[in-house]
Formats: structure tokens, C-alpha cells, sequence
């Protein structure tokens, strides 16, 4: 991995600006839309493209170099600001959206469908007003990649991005906390004294979440989408509200600082490897199924082997004489484009594999080769329009999977 290592370090300097997202099935040809590259928001073009934020000239244009070094691709693209909402005064409703085009279509890793769910990186280099802009893209390859820029700027989860260095809004973005409460964001007055103390643990903020937000009216996938929103803010704000004293306090040296950047870091991580498995438990049992009878969670199914639910029991996975096409796994992932293998030895006796996830799109090549190794996808409904057509019909929403497993017979 030293080329990544190597492209992370030339980068990764004061004089540019990465923007992070994973590529969905809408910014790849994955799912036929018509958007025409992968969306980068407005105020992150109007940053690092400024000559772009003209309201004097319709429809403003910017070309500049973008290099996939990645994949060792390299063309001049078109970003376009479509301003129609300050020049349309006779519209109904005028337009006023940000495009990047010309990136070559499938040939491009940033199109491919097979980038679905990447980690990508958009470094944005810093240039002299009269020269042409320029931009190295690295699409991740594999999980070691995602794991190796993650190592630096932490998690970045499906439908969420990122800017980086922190003085521009990496860590603690300036904008984080509303002016107006909307949000499930805490002040410093709604902070528990004891989380101040000890950071509060997942199942904490999750049961917080769950007193801010009376959604038991919702459907489980809407449920599951709206109270994770509400965990990341919980967990944001409290996360400002311990660590910035100490950052804006500075540092005597250098391993004082890293020692702090990274235990935020690793905090981070742990927090999103295991915040959609607490999410899924604490909605099964909101649904009436009963722990130790209707599903067991994280329990060991044969040695070294821990899927994260079982239903509806570890004892009747065990007994040898109830049937195994009544039993289920459910192993949860935030994101599956790599990591999907990682379950196919998880719990033997269960050949079809349910695997939670809310990445935003897969190819249909990828689908298929789950299918073919007995993976169902269990996507949230609100997402499954990020996936192919062809795909969408053989998904499951997490609803329809809590209504399967009502349907096992009770544990023995």
C-alpha cells in the first residue's frame, strides 16, 4: 500500500483541501441515473473553485485537471453553476444547482459501477487565481485503502462527506451546532454530568436518542434512518463539548497532540462499526421480539465465530434436530462493497445469509455474485432507490425482515 501511503503524504499538505465521500449508486453509472459524475455540494465548489460563485454571469463555468491517480486517468472536467435563480426572475421556480461533467463516462473509476460504495478522496490543490485549477481523485481499491484514509480523517459513512484538514471543517466544523435547536444536537447545559466524566458508551446515546426522538409511530426502516441521525448529533455534540476545550487549549508537543487526535479518531471508528448493530437491536425488541427467544445478539456460533444476531436462539442453532431452514443470521454492516465476504463463514447451519447494510447502491455484478454465495441484502426503504432497477425488487427492507422472523418458531 505504499503508493496510497505515498499519494496520501504528496496531498495531504496545507495547500489542499480533500473533500470525502463514499461514491453512490446515483454518483456512479450504477444505477442508470442521469447525474452525470459524482455530487460535490455547492459550498465545496464555491471553496476550492471560487471563480465558479459568480451571480454577474449566468450559468458560470470552471474547467480544471482531474487526475484519478488511483487509476492513472486524467481529463479536463467542467464544473457548472446553473444560477438560473438569480437570472429566471420570470420562472416559477429557478434553478440553482452545481454540476461537475466530462468525466469520461465507464471509463472513468469515478463512473464505474464497480466503485459503488468507494472511498474516495478529491484533493483539491490550492492554485493561482490565473491558472487552471486542479484535483487528484484516489477511488479507493479495496478495504485496506478505505482503512488506511480512514486511519486519518475517520469514518466516513454512506450519504455523509467530509472536508479535511479540521481548519476547514474536518473535525469540528464551524457550522456544527445549530443556532437554532431543530436537532437532536445538545447543549452544554443537556450534557449528563457523568458523560462529561466518562464518554458515554453506544447503548448511552442510543437510549438518548430514543428519548429525543418519539418515532415508535414509524415504520422500523424510517425508525432505524431518523434515530441514527439523531445518535451521530448526540454523539458529535458531546464529543465538542469534551474535546474542543483541550484542542483550542493547544498542546506542549507534538505527541501530546497526536495522542489526542487519535483517541477522537478511534472513538470515531468505534462508534461507527457498532452503532447500526445497537440501532437494529434496540428496534427488534421496540418490535416485541423477545431477547433469548426470538433472537440472540452477538452470540458464538461455533469457535471464533461471533455473527452479530442469531434467531431465534443460540440453543436451538445448537440442537441438531431443529430444522436449519428455520433458523436466520443477520450480520450488519454499514457499508458491504468488500466486506460482504466477511460473513459467508459466519454460522454454519445457516446457509442464506441476511446482511444489514446502508451503503447506497451495488453494481449488478456485485449483486449477483451475493447472490450466488446466498447473501440477502437488507437495505433501509428509504435507500433502495440508490440501487439498480434490476436489483431493487430482490432487497429487503428491515420491516419485512422483522416480520420473517415473527414468523420462526419460538426458542426451545
Amino acid at each position: 500500500m505504499g503508493d496510497l501511503l505515498e499519494w496520501l503524504d504528496a496531498h495531504g499538505g496545507p495547500s489542499f483541501t480533500w473533500y470525502v465521500k463514499r461514491l453512490s449508486g446515483n454518483d456512479t453509472l450504477a444505477n442508470g441515473s442521469h447525474q452525470a459524475g459524482p455530487y460535490i455540494p455547492r459550498e465545496i465548489l464555491f471553496r476550492v473553485l471560487p471563480a465558479l460563485n459568480r451571480q454577474d454571469v449566468k450559468n458560470p463555468d470552471v474547467w480544471f485537471d482531474l487526475y484519478v491517480d488511483s487509476h492513472a486517468d486524467h481529463r479536463q472536467v467542467r464544473a457548472v453553476w446553473y444560477n438560473n435563480h438569480y437570472h429566471d426572475t420570470t420562472a416559477k421556480r429557478g434553478r440553482d444547482e452545481t454540476r461537475v461533467t466530462n468525466f469520461g463516462g465507464g471509463a472513468s473509476a469515478l463512473l464505474d459501477p464497480e466503485s459503488t460504495g468507494a472511498l474516495t478522496v478529491f484533493a483539491f490543490a490550492a492554485a493561482d487565481p490565473a491558472a487552471v485549477p486542479e484535483c487528484h481523485v484516489w477511488v479507493c481499491r479495496h478495504e485496506t485503502e478505505e482503512d488506511l484514509v480512514e486511519d486519518r480523517v475517520g469514518p466516513v459513512e454512506p450519504g455523509k462527506w467530509l472536508l479535511w484538514p479540521p481548519a476547514q471543517g474536518g473535525l469540528f466544523p464551524a457550522d456544527a451546532r445549530p443556532v437554532v435547536r431543530t436537532s437532536c444536537w445538545l447543549g452544554d447545559d443537556e450534557i449528563p454530568a457523568a458523560w462529561r466524566l466518562k464518554f458515554p458508551t453506544g447503548a448511552d446515546i442510543i437510549r438518548k436518542a430514543v428519548e429525543l426522538r418519539d418515532d415508535s409511530s414509524l415504520d422500523p426502516d424510517r425508525r432505524l434512518m431518523r434515530r441514527r441521525e439523531c445518535e451521530y448529533e448526540i454523539f458529535r455534540s458531546v464529543e465538542q463539548a469534551i474535546e474542543l476545550p483541550h484542542i483550542m487549549a493547544g498542546f506542549t508537543d507534538i505527541d501530546g497532540f497526536i495522542a489526542r487526535a487519535q483517541t477522537i479518531l478511534q472513538r470515531r471508528k468505534a462508534r461507527s462499526g457498532h452503532s447500526l448493530e445497537l440501532h437494529a437491536r434496540e428496534i427488534f425488541i421496540e418490535e416485541r421480539l423477545v431477547e433469548g427467544t426470538h433472537f440472540v445478539h452477538q452470540p458464538v456460533s461455533e469457535d471464533g465465530k461471533t455473527p452479530d444476531f442469531l434467531f431465534p436462539s443460540i440453543a436451538s442453532y445448537r440442537d441438531a434436530t431443529f430444522p436449519a431452514d428455520r433458523l436466520r443470521m443477520l450480520a450488519v454492516k454499514t457499508t458491504c462493497r468488500d466486506r460482504w465476504r466477511q460473513i459467508l463463514n459466519e454460522a454454519d447451519r445457516v446457509p442464506a445469509k441476511h446482511l444489514l447494510t446502508l451503503q447506497e447502491g451495488v453494481s449488478e455484478p456485485q449483486f449477483a455474485e451475493m447472490v450466488r454465495a446466498g447473501v440477502q441484502l437488507v437495505v433501509p426503504a428509504g435507500l433502495t432507490d440508490k440501487f439498480p432497477k434490476a436489483v431493487q425488487p430482490h432487497l429487503q427492507t428491515l420491516e419485512s425482515f422483522i416480520g420473517d422472523v415473527r414468523l420462526l418458531p419460538i426458542a426451545r
